[in-house]
């Protein structure tokens, strides 16, 4: 078994919605979070590198991540071709000093973009430092219908990437098995989104231990395998009823995480 390792923990921007980009950063420097993931949106300060560079430095908080603009209602931001999207992503967490690169498998609608991903990806990955990792989504669901809206899986351990994203909001979505979806991501796992749910059909992003994934478990295991990836809180804070209620539930999700990966790291007795 691996030495266990400190793991940082960031706030995705993304955690603040309907609040700014830069509200983000304020926030994550008050809390203490180890760092951002920037969640490339239609916020433009998202988009700006400089932007960012200066939040980044007047706060004190590093940019860990960049979740490129993978969403429906970003299929226009950074070019309306996911290939330019990619690479614009790539040069900002180079430029940014950011380790990893967040990117969803494609829609199916996008046919050529989807034929060539895996080896695109794979392409890319091989001109850069940076991890493009691939974040597990989950089947559409409306009533009994389901459908299959990404390719060219959701289930992106069915294909072969160099690094994986998961992301417990969506398991929780797609009613899999976290852990056995870890299992199957072994050393290729690379980046965590944090989030919980109770197995709606909605996307759900609860604040960690309000739903029935195994978060706990999942971080405690973390620190005990040598992981050497971040950890990322990206919940839902939409229904706050304030900006105070809004940093309570982003304390409470950093407080859950750092208990659970110091909690596996076992004190030796005297």
């Amino acid at each position: 078994m691996a030495e266990p390792r400190d793991v940082h923990v960031a706030l995705s921007t993304a955690s603040v919605y309907p609040e700014s980009t830069a509200t983000a950063f304020e926030i994550a420097a008050r809390l203490g979070y180890d760092g951002v993931e920037v969640m490339v949106w239609t916020d433009p300060v998202s988009q700006d590198i400089e932007a960012l560079r200066r939040l980044s430095d007047y706060h004190g908080i590093p940019i860990l991540a960049v979740h490129a603009p993978c969403l429906l209602i970003t299929q226009r931001v950074w070019s309306t071709d996911p290939w330019v999207k990619l690479q614009r992503a790539r040069a900002a967490a180079e430029k940014l000093g950011a380790g990893t690169v967040v990117v969803h498998p494609p829609f199916r609608w996008q046919r050529q973009y989807a034929r060539d991903f895996v080896t695109g990806i794979w392409r890319m990955a091989n001109e850069t430092d940076v991890r493009f990792a691939v974040e597990n989504m989950y089947p559409w669901r409306y009533r009994d219908r389901e459908m299959l809206a990404y390719a060219p899986d959701w289930d992106v351990t069915q294909d072969d990437y160099r690094h994986f994203t998961i992301d417990l909001s969506h398991t929780a979505t797609a009613r899999t098995d976290a852990v056995d979806m870890i299992d199957r991501m072994g050393d290729r796992l690379g980046h965590v989104h944090l989030a919980d749910g109770r197995g709606s059909a909605k996307d759900e992003h609860l604040v960690p231990g309000r739903g029935t994934q195994p978060c706990a478990e999942v971080l405690e295991r973390l620190a005990l395998t040598g992981f050497d990836g971040h950890v990322v809180i990206e919940v839902n804070t939409r229904r706050a009823m304030s900006s105070a209620e809004r940093e309570a539930d982003l304390a409470e999700a950093l407080a859950f995480a750092r208990l659970h990966l110091a909690s596996a790291v076992k004190v030796p007795r005297r």
